[in-house]
């Protein structure tokens, strides 16, 4: 039997791509899903049915699944999801937090308008949407929250400030609540996908056929990661890229750095620059001690 049997699953922006691809499997597990989508085009424009044809789908094949399509941007909205689970299904067990848009532009042609849009869908929307769904965990003592970040903010990629700010934001995110569910046993880690949807087909030299796309790039394939990340015994504070059936761990690392207290000065920093950037060393975490002392 399998662990996610009858656990509740919420997945936002399922009506397509990944999270379609996260809410069939879980579905197929035995999981019961709410399926969340607004239905809107790639750069958030407009609205649609997308989550009702995803359910559709879970319900043909056996499974158990409802549909909100409320903007995971709009707080009320946001609430609407977890209050929908928590009406037809009684709880929330599993929060995937997948809804995404993009608006690229390189960072000087960009509007105003462009980054609030994409920042409010991604940040604050993984936000309000955990906000509240963390009430529920928090008292039952139990919850495992997946954030989804990408390589464009964990790395970079030209022309998607916006989009690379919101994602790596989801990295902080979970950093402290990692720490703020622990206690809980609120487990919260996140993902950096890669693979063949509407979305990455907005960005300049993408052009591949989703109707018929390359088995290497199948968003099925990121899926297994966001299994791993939600089990019973997932990790917490881990970062996972995932694509094409490949995954490996992105950590935060820091080196031993230079140290001088009170007789630091900006001619001290410049002298031992080489040590300073020197990460051939350096280690996972941050060492609240400091750095040892420079000789």
């Amino acid at each position: 039997m399998s662990e996610f049997k009858d656990k509740v699953v919420i997945i936002t922006g399922a009506g397509g791509g990944l999270g379609k691809a996260h809410a069939l499997e879980y579905a197929r597990r035995g999981a019961k899903v709410v399926v969340n989508d607004l239905g809107s085009s790639a750069d958030g424009s407009g609205a649609g049915d997308a989550a009702d044809a995803v359910v559709e789908e879970i319900r043909a094949a056996g499974g158990i699944a409802i549909a909100n399509k409320a903007s995971v941007s709009d707080r009320a909205g946001a609430k609407s999801i977890v209050d929908d689970a928590v009406a037809e299904f009684g709880t929330v067990d599993i929060l995937v937090n997948n809804a995404g848009i993009l608006r690229d532009k390189s960072f000087k042609k960009m509007t105003l308008d462009d980054w609030d849009l994409v920042v409010n869908v991604h940040l604050n929307g993984t936000a309000y949407v955990t906000h509240a769904a963390w009430p529920i965990m928090y008292e039952k003592n139990y919850g495992r929250i997946l954030f989804t970040s990408s390589t464009s903010g964990i790395f970079g990629n030209f022309g998607q400030a916006n989009y690379g700010a919101a994602k790596m934001g989801m990295l902080g995110l979970m950093n402290v609540l990692s720490k703020e569910g622990a206690s809980h046993n609120i487990r919260v880690n996140t993902l950096g996908p890669a693979a063949a949807t509407r979305l990455t087909n907005t960005i300049p030299g993408r052009d591949e056929d989703l109707d018929n796309p390359d088995p290497a790039r199948a968003p099925g394939l990121v899926t297994p990661a966001v299994l791993f990340m939600t089990r019973e015994d997932a990790p917490t504070n881990k970062t996972i890229l995932a694509s094409s059936g490949n995954f490996s761990i992105v950590g935060v690392f820091k080196n031993q750095g230079v140290a001088y207290g009170v007789d630091a000065s900006f001619e001290r920093l410049l002298e031992d620059a080489d040590i300073l950037l020197d990460m051939s060393e350096a280690r996972e975490g941050w060492d609240r001690s400091g750095s040892a002392a420079r000789s």
